[in-house]
């Protein structure tokens, strides 16, 4: 038999247990759950980990590492800068990436965004 290249069968002691799908198939097959997965907020990874979207933005995007956090987490700059105690002018000045920042801001950012400082350089 001849499998679809476009699925992706994972076995478990030589059983099939899971089948990969293109997630416009999955769509097409659960729209509900789909949506609700569409609503759900990205996922910020344990430990020192940064995702591929923000890594894209960062370096294929050439946007500052801060910016490219809000981004990927959907944040804004007044949201992120009243979380930080600092004003939405400050904060675009630290995106600008003009300049390295300094390690309080950098810490001060990270937990604003709920990330760890490593995560932010």
């Amino acid at each position: 038999m001849i499998e679809p290249t476009n699925i992706q069968t994972i076995y478990q002691q030589g059983v099939p247990a899971f089948v990969v799908i293109p997630f416009q198939d999955f769509v097409r097959e659960h729209p509900q759950v789909a949506k609700i997965l569409a609503c759900q907020k990205p996922r910020i990874p344990d430990g020192d980990a940064i995702p591929h979207e923000v890594v894209d933005l960062h370096v294929e995007k050439d946007i500052p590492l801060v910016r490219a956090w809000r981004e990927y987490l959907g944040l804004t700059q007044n949201e992120v800068a009243a979380r930080a105690g600092i004003t939405q002018a400050a904060l675009s000045q630290m995106e600008s990436g003009e300049k390295k920042l300094r390690k309080a801001s950098r810490e001060k950012l990270a937990k604003a965004m709920g990330l760890n400082i490593e995560q932010v350089f």
